[in-house]
């Protein structure tokens, strides 16, 4: 048999109709408009008696360069972005806080950046309205840690509260650590810049505060998974006998950090650390089977991991109705 290649099976289809006496369809006459943005994004599952939903609130290009990963050569991260058809030197970070709906309250889990970030960023509010829900309606909000595209949806631009009957829970050891006017003095840079926003979410909020391993909301668990800053805290979700991880950002990027995941990216304030807690959450994830959610995984940002023979792999859900 012939060798056929796309050349030959376009070449090949437009002779057999030409022969077929097919003629050419005519220009389409719709004068519709291009449009310009995306329909909303919220996406619903089951988790056993909860309903979860995924809610979109953007992406961010940010451009890297070769100190992205401290411990990867640029050729060799550029190489991994290619193989999951990504542009190189670009890494997209998308945006995506959960809601648990327990049947007797709404909890929200992180808050998205309120447009405060990247002007591609911000839509989580418009989305939580298109699933029908809201801020006035959201009892919980639960806080992973505090770089500001997990915590600025506390406010809008304008500093004004977005959800103004939400209680809020953050975990001890972040709060210590970015509260903590002896670290701010030596910080620098980007860092220095997280402790001034976080000081500005915070201000005059009352805040509950947690150690990770607490319950926070029914059949919510929250799980110490430091490393990415001093007191990152993943989530554990059960009802109904199903459970889900929440990974918040323990993998940031699923074909760099779930395929790589010795891999430290700049991002994590302790590279060896959240390497670990990573290591240790893929374990988890694979050897029990459970459904995982990470903040900046593809929307609808959950799946399953399989492991790989050099790391591990995110196998996406597939759509389903309610």
């Amino acid at each position: 048999m012939p060798n056929l290649d796309r050349r030959t099976l376009l070449t090949g289809a437009a002779l057999t109709a030409g022969m077929a006496g097919i003629a050419p369809l005519a220009p389409a006459r719709a004068g519709a408009p291009m449009a310009t943005a995306q329909a909303p994004s919220a996406y619903r599952y089951k988790l056993g008696d909860y309903q979860i939903t995924a809610v979109y609130d953007g992406i961010w290009y940010l451009p890297i360069d070769d100190t992205f990963v401290r411990n990867a050569g640029k050729g060799e991260v550029n190489a991994a972005l290619t193989a999951a058809f990504l542009a190189p030197n670009v890494l997209p970070i998308s945006f995506t806080a959960l809601l648990v709906n327990t049947g007797r309250q709404l909890v929200l889990i992180d808050t998205g950046t309120a447009g405060q970030i990247v002007d591609s960023a911000g839509s989580m509010i418009g989305n939580l309205a298109a699933a029908g829900v809201r801020p006035d309606e959201i009892d919980t909000i639960v806080i992973s840690h505090f770089h500001p595209d997990h915590i600025n949806g506390i406010r809008d631009k304008d500093g004004g509260r977005i959800f103004p009957n939400a209680e809020i829970l953050v975990p001890e050891p972040e709060w210590s650590f970015w509260m903590d006017d002896g670290n701010q003095s030596r910080a620098e840079g980007a860092v220095l810049r997280y402790f001034r926003n976080a000081r500005r979410i915070f201000k005059d909020v009352e805040v509950r505060r947690f150690r990770p391993g607490a319950e926070v909301a029914p059949g919510i668990v929250s799980i110490a998974a430091y490393g990415h800053t001093p007191g990152h805290t993943a989530f554990a979700i059960h009802s109904g006998g199903a459970s889900m991880l929440a990974m918040s950002d323990t993998v940031r990027n699923p074909y760099l950090f779930a395929r790589h995941p010795d891999w430290q990216p700049s991002f994590d304030m302790d590279g060896p650390m959240a390497v670990a807690a990573r290591r240790r959450m893929l374990d988890q994830a694979t050897a029990d089977r459970m459904l995982v959610e990470a903040y900046h995984f593809p929307f609808p940002a959950c799946g399953h991991i399989s492991r790989t023979v050099t790391g591990y792999e995110l196998v996406p859900v597939e759509w389903a109705p309610l």
